[in-house]
């Protein structure tokens, strides 16, 4: 197998970042087995033009923000599979390739009658990006449930399975995001389900929709809906309008500073955390601050939720950068408060 089969040369990105940014992949490779990424090793190690180029693992493309080319060697990885490999007294064990798409993932599981990701629908990317980022919303995070995970060691060619303790995850975060450059290589994710449920839905407007809906009782399916509905009301659709979803995490901040900010903010959106902190809405900071609605050339701010970027057509990773500065800033100056990107700039 030599490089003209497996690395690509000079491949546009643009379809496969949310963002929709016009980016070229100087070397690209669409992994779609282990043995094709073990392959992909052995090229690399034998070739002193591949040894000496970083690598760059791309998943769906949701959490990223890309440069206009790319001379790293750009992994994507796309492996497939779902299945049901273990039913224990209190769990449904599933496992999927982390090329598969998340929320066909969720879909999946609740078709099968295995609930407890209903909470994540329609969550942009792929089943492996998605333990690096620890992805959460309306109450509920990956690691909930949680089990295990296998990955591919690129420097030594070692599979490595890594329990939940090992991943290390946080509030949008992971032992994968933290470490860098990060060797490992995911290949697929498992997942305890319980069979014993209970809905999660006092998380934003969740019950609201609910009730809107007509539902007294709440099924899996029917939270799922119930959250795909609101994300499709407040979120544009990446394939009409380019995005990477809520563009800053929401910040924790200490009680002191809660009160601080509702002293002169009444409606200051905040939920309160286990540790005795306060988790703020960085959306709402944002609005605060004018963003809303906002257009910067080819980079604006949505319409319908001030956490979201937009790109108006013809984005650059340094226009997002330089609208998401302004943001920070702002918000900075109103509140005292720091945002954090959540996205990845490349």
């Amino acid at each position: 197998m030599n490089t003209e089969t497996l690395i690509q040369r000079e491949v546009p990105l643009q379809n496969l970042n949310s963002f929709g940014i016009a980016a070229c992949a100087e070397r690209f490779v669409h992994v779609q087995s282990l043995e094709q990424l073990r392959s992909i090793r052995q090229l690399v190690l034998g070739s002193d033009d591949l040894l000496n180029l970083q690598r760059f693992v791309l998943g769906g493309g949701s959490n990223v923000i890309l440069p206009d080319r790319l001379p790293q060697l750009v992994l994507q990885m796309a492996i497939l599979g779902r299945e049901l490999i273990q039913e224990t007294n209190d769990h449904y064990i599933v496992r999927a390739g982390a090329g598969e798409n998340w929320h066909a993932f969720v879909e999946w599981t609740l078709q099968q009658g295995y609930p407890g990701l209903e909470n994540l629908s329609l969550i942009p990317g792929t089943v492996g990006a998605a333990p690096i980022q620890n992805i959460g919303a309306y109450g509920a995070e990956m690691q909930d449930h949680f089990l295990s995970l296998t990955a591919f060691h690129f420097e030594s060619g070692e599979i490595k399975t890594f329990s939940k303790k090992e991943c290390a995850f946080a509030y949008r975060d992971s032992v994968f995001k933290s470490v860098s450059p990060n060797p490992y290589l995911i290949l697929d994710v498992s997942f305890a389900l319980p069979k014993l449920w209970y809905p999660s839905i006092n998380y934003g407007d969740v019950a609201l929709r609910l009730k809107d809906m007509g539902v007294t009782k709440a099924q899996p399916i029917d939270v799922s809906r119930a959250i795909v509905a609101i994300r499709q009301s407040k979120l544009p659709d990446p394939t009409i309008i380019g995005n990477a979803g809520s563009f800053f995490k929401n910040p924790i901040v200490s009680c002191a500073v809660k009160n601080r900010i509702l002293e002169s903010f009444p409606t200051c959106v905040s939920y309160p955390q286990t540790d005795g902190r306060y988790k703020l809405a960085a959306g709402w900071l944002i609005e605060q601050c004018g963003w809303k609605g906002r257009d910067c050339g080819a980079v604006g701010v949505y319409e319908k939720q001030a956490l979201v970027l937009v790109n108006r057509g013809g984005a650059t990773g340094e226009a997002v950068r330089a609208v998401a500065n302004r943001i920070q800033s702002d918000v900075f100056d109103r509140f005292a408060v720091q945002l954090e990107i959540e996205p990845v700039f490349i």
